[in-house]
Order: structure tokens, then C-alpha cells, then sequence
């Protein structure tokens, strides 16, 4: 219940203390100057608590600082790799600008100011993922009653830049996964064990042909590779996170997939498993067994680029190969997504959609020759039902009967042909056919082509249609 108290001030003016409850029994005051402010305050509350917007402004005294820190305890449904990403945006870029500032006293044109800032030192990707971090913060104040809207909310974002992916042919693979397990130029500080590894250069080769993450394929046990099926299944991945580790995992999509293995690796693969037992991982550390690390991969990665003339190529680019070479094959953007493990074909054609654009005349001549094959066996079907009309007649005069059929049976039904006589004696081709007989064929029959050049013949030595013949 919501009442008005008069009070007075020391210098005798008064004043008016709204006193109201807040949908969880909680009182509340507040003091105004004027009663009509009162009034219409006390008005505004319980509208708002009528329609479930009422936000408790004791609540959102709270600071951006202790809020992100709550916010952030209660991600446990996300991968470590994203927590330690949102732990590393609030302790670096948040808590430096917000940490001491209420819920209630953050404004829009606060945090556009501030993604303005960030905009100048950081990429147009890194300040959308920071900018995000901040709004998941205030959406959850939202949520929780504390603030009546999200603040960050359409925020002018700037523009990301999409960089051109590098995508390598089947010539630079073979010659970079050579380079990679066989390199020309071996470290000095390397053991004599370790110069040559048959293992790296299958790696390679496996992450251009098959489109798994890295973590996936370090993850990769021998009892998730059928050979005989040509298949790999990838349920696992491994991370290593700051602080924790490697850390075992689903993979980023959280669901398990088939990847097809090409037959030209399966004898390779063959001979890499064939004294492993079935929880060992096929692409195991050189020393110990243990999941290969992109950091320790890359060092002979990076050489292995050098060598082949692309020193900034990046293991995950040999993901964007796989796509490329799939496509260029004539996979369809399910597959692509199915062998990449994409949440949908939206993400896949987003990242992969201008590769189907050279496919462009590929589609066009594949329904050329379609269609030519059609019309192939409709021609042939046709010459089986009707053989007079496999060798077709050319007359001199008139256009070519199509399939032999009778020119004077294709007529509307609004036509009619005069077979007794014609108004006003106009002579038409039925009246000039009067009298005709058709000639026989050589086995005694009629044909259509005869009956047409027949008639044919009598056409052109008659007047023009529509004509009248004195008397």
C-alpha cells in the first residue's frame, strides 16, 4: 500500500515522502519537494508493478565491478577456452573503465563513448567481442529486476574486417607435409629421433583432407578410426588453458561427427595405428604420447611454411584448404558443414559461400547435358513408336511437317474444317483437298508425309485463301 507523508524541514517548508512496497514486501521511500511529484512517482510505481517493469532502485545500487564478478560465476555452461576469454575481457578491459560505477548510473551514451575509446588501440573484432562481454553483464541486471533495459544495447559497432583466407592446392599440400615430416634443413638442437617424423607429416595431411580443428585431431583415439569404412569419429577435443592445463572436452559444437578419411591416407594411417592399443591417441606427442600442443607442432609447422613460400600460414588455415578442395570437388554446403562441424549451413556459407560461386558454370553445363540426354531418349523412344517417322520428308514448298503428323488434324477447337462446302464459296485447303486421294505407299498403306505433300502441291496451285470466285 502506497501512502503521501507531509513532513517539514528545519526551515519550516515542507516536504512529501512517497512510502510504497516493492513486489517482493520491501519498503521503500522516497522524498519530494512538491506533493503532485510524489503523487505521480507513486503513480509510476505501481503502473510498473502492474506490468512487471517495476525495478527496484535500491538494487541497482550495486557496481559494475561486483555485478561482472557474479555474472561471471555463473557461466559454468560455457567451454574453459570462453570462460578464460570473458575472464580476460572483464579483468583488462571492464573492471579498469566500470569497476566503481552503479548499475544505475550507467548510460548509453557512456558505453558508446567507450567503445569509441576502445576502437582506437583495439582490432573492430576484439572490441565487438569486449562490447559483448559488457552487454551479456547489463542484460543480466535486466533480468534480475535491477535495470529497467540494457544500456550497451545498440551501441554503434565498428564494421569488422573480413580478411581474405589463404587456401592452399593439392601440389602445396603434398609439399608441405614433405617439409613438415621430412624437413631439408633440421634444427641442430634437435635429437637425431625427432629430425624425420612420419607423424607430423600425416597430421598435416590429415587436417587439409579431413577439415577438423586442431584440438579435435590431437583428441583423436585409434578406437574412433575405422579404416575399413574410411571413417573417423570426432567426439573429444583437447585445449590447453592458461592455469588449467590441457582440457578435455566436447568439441566446439558439442556434438560428435563422421569425417570421411581420402583412400590415399588410409595406408599411411594403417601402418601410424598398427601397434597402438585403442585408447592411445593416433597423433600422439613425439616423446611422450601425450596430446600434440600447437605450440610445439608449429615450430616445425612455421619451417615447413617457410619452405614452401607462405611463412605466416597458420595450422587452422589448413581448415579453410579442406573446405576450399571439398568444394572444388563438388560437395554441396551440407556436406561442407557436416565435414566441418558448423552449427548450421548459415555459418558454413558465410565463411565458404564465395567458393560455390565458381561452381556457377559447372551447374549450368551439368543441365545442358541433362537436357541433351533427354532429348535423346525421347527421340529415340519416338523413332521405336513411329519408324516413318524416322526419316523425315523435306518438302520444297511449305514448312516441314513435324513428326509426320497431319497438318489439317492440329486445329483449335474453335477451328473447323469445311469438308462440305464453304460460306460465301471462300476456297480453303479442306475444299482444295476435296476430291484428293492420298498416295498409296510401297507396302499399300498411306502415309502422313504423302497425304501432306499432296495436299501440299494443290495449296500452291490454288488461289489465296479468303479469295472470291466470280460466277
Amino acid at each position: 500500500m502506497s501512502s503521501i507523508e507531509k513532513r517539514l524541514r528545519r526551515n519550516g517548508r515542507p516536504s512529501w515522502r512517497a512510502h510504497y512496497r516493492t513486489p517482493s514486501g520491501q519498503q521503500r521511500s522516497q522524498t519530494f519537494q512538491r506533493k503532485v511529484d510524489a503523487e505521480r512517482f507513486l503513480h509510476s510505481v505501481e503502473s510498473s508493478k502492474s506490468s512487471g517493469a517495476f525495478v527496484d532502485p535500491a538494487q541497482a545500487k550495486v557496481t559494475i565491478g561486483e555485478w561482472a564478478a557474479k555474472w561471471l560465476q555463473g557461466q559454468n555452461h560455457i567451454k574453459p577456452t570462453t570462460y578464460e576469454r570473458y575472464e580476460g575481457v572483464i579483468r583488462k578491459h571492464v573492471e579498469p573503465a566500470w569497476s566503481s560505477v552503479p548499475l544505475s548510473k550507467v548510460s548509453h551514451a557512456e558505453v558508446q563513448a567507450w567503445v569509441t575509446k576502445l576502437s582506437q588501440t583495439q582490432s573492430p573484432a576484439s572490441v565487438r567481442k569486449i562490447h559483448r562481454v559488457l552487454s551479456l553483464v547489463l542484460d543480466m541486471a535486466v533480468k534480475d529486476g535491477r535495470l529497467a533495459r540494457n544500456v550497451a544495447a545498440k551501441v554503434n559497432l565498428p564494421r569488422p574486417v573480413r580478411h581474405e583466407n589463404r587456401y592452399l592446392t593439392h601440389t602445396q599440400v603434398e609439399a608441405l607435409a614433405d617439409a613438415c615430416g621430412y624437413p631439408p634443413e633440421p634444427s641442430r638442437h634437435s635429437s637425431l629421433d625427432t629430425r624425420t617424423n612420419e607423424t607430423y607429416r600425416l597430421v598435416v595431411l590429415f587436417l587439409a583432407y579431413t577439415g577438423v580443428r586442431f584440438g579435435e585431431m590431437a583428441a583423436l583415439k585409434v578406437r574412433r578410426l575405422d579404416l575399413s569404412r574410411r571413417r573417423a569419429v570426432v567426439a573429444e577435443s583437447v585445449t590447453p588453458v592458461q592455469g588449467l592445463g590441457l582440457v578435455w572436452g566436447t568439441p566446439k559444437s558439442h556434438q560428435r561427427r563422421e569425417v570421411s578419411i581420402p583412400r590415399f591416407l588410409i595406408e599411411g594411417l594403417a601402418a601410424h595405428v598398427v601397434d597402438k592399443e585403442p585408447d592411445d591417441l593416433v597423433f600422439g606427442g613425439i616423446r611422450n604420447g601425450q596430446p600434440l600442443r600447437v605450440s610445439t607442432f608449429r615450430s616445425s609447422f612455421s619451417a615447413a611454411a617457410a619452405t614452401i613460400g607462405i611463412p605466416t600460414l597458420h595450422p587452422h588455415e589448413l581448415r579453410h584448404t579442406a573446405a576450399s578442395l571439398a568444394i572444388a570437388s563438388g560437395a554441396d554446403v551440407k556436406v561442407v558443414q557436416m565435414m566441418l562441424g558448423h552449427a548450421s549451413a548459415t555459418m558454413t556459407l558465410d565463411t565458404y559461400g564465395h567458393l560455390f560461386e565458381d561452381r556457377l558454370d559447372e551447374v549450368a553445363t551439368a543441365m545442358d547435358t541433362a537436357r541433351a540426354a533427354e532429348r535423346t531418349k525421347r527421340d529415340e523412344a519416338r523413332a521405336v513408336a513411329n519408324p516413318a517417322s524416322a526419316v523425315p520428308i523435306l518438302l520444297p514448298n511449305g514448312p516441314e511437317p513435324r513428326n509426320c503428323e497431319d497438318p489439317l488434324t492440329r486445329v483449335s477447337a474453335v477451328q473447323r474444317v469445311f469438308h462440305s462446302g464453304t460460306p460465301d464459296g471462300i476456297r480453303t485447303r479442306a475444299t482444295a483437298l476435296r476430291g484428293r486421294r492420298a498416295r498409296p505407299l510401297h507396302n499399300g498403306g498411306v502415309g502422313a508425309c504423302e497425304l501432306y505433300r499432296s495436299a501440299n502441291e494443290t495449296v500452291q496451285s490454288a488461289p489465296r485463301w479468303g479469295t472470291r470466285t466470280r460466277t
